[in-house]
């Protein structure tokens, strides 16, 4: 496999905030990475990293720079503008003209089902909706790479089960998935490998079914275990 992300020794201070501390950490093509920890565990700043958003205050983030990346937020941000303009803009900015642009993004919004509501203004959608048209944005600008923090934890269930979808197709397509989660059901269905964070660090790297495996994971990692324990009650 391609290897796309390395951190090593990676941390993300915010003046005497250590919001990251020693990550080592490598993403390669075609895995599907759950970032799994309580609130404040790094999470979020972790994706924020991969993505270069922040820069490490110390240690090294290297990237494929022929692998293209895009990251959908826990609340996406929606421009004040038709579904279709939201998805078309970023094409846009890219340099493709507007007319394909347009047409790029009508196909993005029909990939994740949003055919129907692309005229319609993105703010006067649901939470799922918004969720999906995020999806499509991100989609359409082709990455090699799609970053998720809580993609659905603000979702009714049939929402939630909307955007899975979604993202187990991105998956098999052969895109490479790295996705913050609180649901564990989630992580299960999703995920090909599970990285714990605790207090900005990890605690504990394994494949789904070894993380998720009663006689493996207490032998790693005794606080990732009673974080699922807790998690399962």
């Amino acid at each position: 496999m391609t290897e796309l992300l390395r951190c090593l020794k990676a941390c993300v201070r915010f003046g005497p905030v250590a919001a990251l501390e020693g990550i080592d950490l490598t993403i390669h093509s075609g895995e599907r990475v759950a970032l799994i920890g309580a609130n404040g565990s790094g999470k979020s700043s972790l994706l924020r990293l991969l993505h270069g958003l922040v820069a490490p205050s110390e240690g090294t983030l290297r990237r494929d720079a022929k692998a293209r990346q895009a990251m959908v937020f826990q609340r996406p941000y929606m421009l004040r503008a038709s579904a279709c303009a939201n998805v078309a803009l970023g094409l846009w900015l890219r340099g493709m003209p507007w007319r394909q642009a347009r047409q790029q993004a009508l196909d993005a919004l029909d990939r994740v089902g949003l055919g129907g509501v692309a005229q319609r203004h993105a703010g006067a959608l649901s939470g799922g909706q918004q969720q999906r048209l995020a999806l499509a944005r991100a989609w359409s600008l082709s990455p090699q790479v799609l970053l998720l923090d809580e993609p659905t934890s603000s979702l009714d269930p049939h929402a939630k089960r909307e955007v899975e979808s979604l993202m187990a197709s991105f998956a098999a397509s052969g895109m490479t998935l790295v996705f913050a989660s609180h649901n564990l059901g989630q992580v299960k269905r999703l995920a090909s490998r599970v990285v714990y964070l605790e207090q900005g660090s990890i605690r504990a790297d394994l494949p789904v079914g070894q993380f998720f495996d009663r006689s493996v994971l207490p032998q790693i990692s005794r606080a990732a275990d009673a974080f699922v324990k807790g998690e399962s009650a």
